[in-house]
């Protein structure tokens, strides 16, 4: 297949909305279970049902699972970044709104930007990625802090807030680690396994011996969210995804994918009847501003390239 990525048409972009919503509920669908499962034990469970599902999707496309190829360590500091991650979601569903944890979630290519800016020369950040990222945090610090200060949120709305931005952290720190390891020439459904399967094996004994694992109900909320993230979102989502990668332009698509906060929001605000505040709002959409302008800042440069001769020439006239 040619290399050559071309921009976004009617098919793609329909498709991402469809990733995004399907991203978007997740944190929701994991809220809606979560009193018959414990948020830590369902992702445990998806984890490993998708491993099994990646692992047969690599059995019928012939690609090799190799651990001689000089994957495996990289391989096994994924898996251990992807578990912290997922660990962390778990802990703040406990704790904070499934809004608040999908827009702190979504922190992570703050995080990836930063640690690919320090270790490969290529990935330097440019002056509108450096803004993209101080208007990030000044969001973070609107939708929680000023909102924590005015209201007084409680101790335990803050604890799954900081445990939701961690997970972010941990996000931005497995691309780094795809990226500047082997794993960046590996197959998509490699890298994936390895951090499906690395979260399967340490996730579920955690909740065996946290004891989360000991008053399950398999109610049909906890057989819908396990399906729902099992199949649709860790192995089927994930592979669309990089289907699209390999095809339409990375810039043109990460813009899109900032549509999935917004779904989070609002299904958390449909299903869950969780409220929301202008605090978080506000400070939401600076959050999502900031993080396009880092992901997507070849897309921004050529917006705001295309309008500047317009405006010269406005001012010409």
């Amino acid at each position: 297949m040619s290399a050559t990525r071309r921009g976004m048409d009617a098919f793609a972009l329909q498709l991402m909305v469809v990733l995004c919503a399907l991203w978007g509920m997740q944190q929701v669908v994991i809220k809606l279970a979560a009193a018959d499962m414990t948020p830590l034990l369902q992702v445990g469970l998806r984890s490993a049902i998708a491993a099994v599902l990646v692992a047969l999707f690599m059995l019928w496309r012939r690609q090799p699972f190799d651990l001689g190829d000089g994957t495996a360590r990289a391989g096994a500091l994924v898996g251990v970044l992807f578990t912290l991650e997922f660990l962390t979601v778990a802990e703040a569903l406990r704790h904070t709104s499934a809004a608040h944890v999908v827009v702190l979630l979504y922190t992570a290519p703050i995080f990836s930007a930063l640690g690919l800016h320090l270790l490969l020369p290529g990935e330097r950040l440019r002056r509108l990625q450096w803004g993209g990222i101080l208007l990030a945090f000044a969001g973070i610090f609107v939708a929680f802090g000023a909102g924590a200060l005015q209201q007084r949120l409680s101790s335990e709305v803050l604890l799954g807030d900081v445990c939701a931005l961690l997970a972010g952290l941990f996000w931005g720190l497995t691309t780094v680690a795809v990226r500047c390891s082997r794993l960046a020439e590996a197959t998509a459904a490699k890298t994936l396994l390895y951090q499906l399967a690395g979260a399967a094996l340490l996730l579920l004994p955690l909740a065996w011996f946290g004891g989360q694992a000991s008053e399950v109900r398999f109610t049909a909320p906890v057989w819908i969210s396990l399906l729902f993230q099992g199949v649709l979102v860790a192995f089927v989502s994930y592979l669309a995804w990089f289907w699209l990668l390999r095809r339409y332009l990375a810039s043109q698509l990460g813009v899109c994918s900032f549509l999935t906060p917004l779904f989070g929001v609002a299904f958390g605000v449909l299903l869950l009847d969780e409220r929301i505040d202008v605090y978080f709002v506000a400070g939401g959409l600076l959050v999502l501003l900031g993080i396009s302008l880092v992901s997507a800042d070849g897309w921004w440069r050529r917006i705001l390239g295309a309008a500047a001769p317009g405006a010269r020439a406005a001012d010409g006239k």
